[in-house]
Order: C-alpha cells, then structure tokens, then sequence
C-alpha cells in the first residue's frame, strides 16, 4: 500500500466529522504519520508506506475528528518562523498574535515582561529576534513547563525566566517592554467558538468570564509600577474591544495610546507608554 492510497477515505471521515479543510489537513497528517514535512508530501505519495505509518494515521484522523487541533495532534505550531511546542495545556499560536510580535520589534527594549505567556511564543520570538532578556508568568504551571522547552529547544533558556504569577503578584523589578496576549473571549463569546477552541484549548487562557475585559483592567491597575520611564505596553485585543481598552488604559494613567491592526485590517493590538 502507498501512502496516496490512504488520503480518500481520510478526506471523507474528517468531511463527515464536520472538519472544514480536510484535504489539507489529512495531508498534514499523513506527512505527521510519515515523519516527514508536510511539504515533502507530494514526493512520497507513490512510495511504500514505512512501518507502522497507516496506524499512526488512523490515530491522528480519528484525533481530528474528534476536533482536536492540528497542532495538538502533531504537537507543534509554526510561528513568527520558528517551530513551538503546542500541547492541550497552552493557547495555540495564531497568526494574527504575529502581529504584537512585529510591532513590539519596531522600538528597541533590553528587558520584556510576558504575563500569560503560555507556550512562550511572544517571549521567545522577541528575544529570539532580539540580544534582550526576559520574563514570561503564567498561573498554570503545565503551560510553563511547555514555555520553558520551548526556551530549550531554541537556544534561549538563558535569556528567558518563567514565574508562577497572578498577573503581576509575584513579578519583581522593572521593564522597559510589558506584552500580554491576555484571556479576551466574553462569556457570551465561548459560546460561539469552534470546538477545537472550545472544547480543547485552556479555558482559563480563553476567557476572564464576563465582558472580557477584566484582564486589561488588571494590567492596566499596575503596569506603571512595572515599566520603566518610557517603557512600552502591548497587548492583543479582541476585534471589538480597541477602544474599551484604549480607555481602560488612558484611566491608568499610560500615555500615547494607538490602536494597531492585523494583516485583515481588524483591531488587534492596543499599545501605550508610561511617560518620563
């Protein structure tokens, strides 16, 4: 049997799963079964499956129609171009997060603050990108035991420290660049997301219950104390919330607020600064 052999039936289970994209993602898949790229696919279509191949696509088809992401199943995710680690216990990278990422690199800073950091993604692209150090906090504990193998396998666990931390409760010290891909989901909002996000991604990284929007309400409470003269402030936001967030940080005291949008042209990062 060749490896083209197994594609039809699987398009046809996760199409009836009520997976949109299935050809594309039996082809990611499959190439995960393979142990190869998925771009290197094409090239091994015709050959002989290898050992143990049509199991292991099974388990990942099945996986998927379950609405496991992808990512989870594969156990990886692509962002900012480098590879992270992506288990149930973190958010999985998005491309629109790319976005924090680019902004936040358009001004130098030496010392970044990550609150929520998740898998690292944010943290670890920055200093990646950058010669700066930095600090990602998180409540849950199995999301940093990920953040801190992310740091491992790119060659940054020098640069990067992780915290147990509610917010800021337990941080120390000053920054001059504080991120936040922050819990932004309103609880009328949950109800409405896909059953990959729902049902598989970390509720407490999802959603702070509510309007949304007590996190930046949080953040903004305490971030002058936390960045230095000058220091920057960037979180992602919902499509929705620019201008909410915008106020709740104009109330905290932070100056030159913008609003920055994504390559869809939708609201996605609010940015301010502490004055001198």
């Amino acid at each position: 049997m060749r490896a083209a052999d197994l594609l039809p039936a699987a398009i046809a289970q996760l199409r009836k799963a009520g997976v949109e994209g299935a050809p594309r993602d039996a082809r990611i898949l499959l190439a995960h079964a393979l142990g190869i790229e998925a771009d290197r696919l094409t090239l091994a279509l015709h050959d002989p499956l290898p050992e143990g191949a049509a199991d292991r696509f099974a388990a990942a088809v099945e996986a998927r129609c379950r609405r496991q992401p992808v990512s989870q199943i594969i156990g990886w995710r692509d962002f900012f171009g480098r590879r992270f680690r992506v288990t149930p216990d973190v958010l999985d990278p998005r491309p629109e997060t790319e976005t924090l990422v680019a902004a936040a690199l358009e001004q130098p800073f030496s010392r970044v603050l990550d609150l929520g950091t998740g898998s690292g993604a944010i943290l670890l692209s920055l200093l990646a990108e950058t010669d700066a150090t930095g600090t990602g906090v998180d409540l849950s504990v199995p999301a940093l035991e990920v953040a801190r193998d992310n740091a491992s396998r790119l060659g940054l666990e020098a640069r990067a420290e992780f915290l147990v931390s509610d917010w800021f409760e337990d941080v120390s010290g000053r920054f001059d660049l504080v991120v936040s891909n922050p819990p932004y989901i309103t609880i009328t909002e949950m109800e409405k997301l896909s059953p990959e996000v729902r049902a598989w991604e970390p509720h407490l990284a999802l959603t702070p219950g509510g309007d949304g929007l007590d996190a930046y309400r949080r953040i903004g409470a305490r971030v002058r104390e936390y960045l230095e003269p000058g220091g920057r402030l960037m979180v992602e936001i919902g499509a929705a919330q620019g201008a909410d967030v915008a106020e709740i940080f104009k109330a905290a005291g932070l100056a030159g607020i913008t609003i920055l949008p994504d390559l869809d042209g939708r609201d996605r990062v609010v940015a301010a600064a502490r004055g001198s």
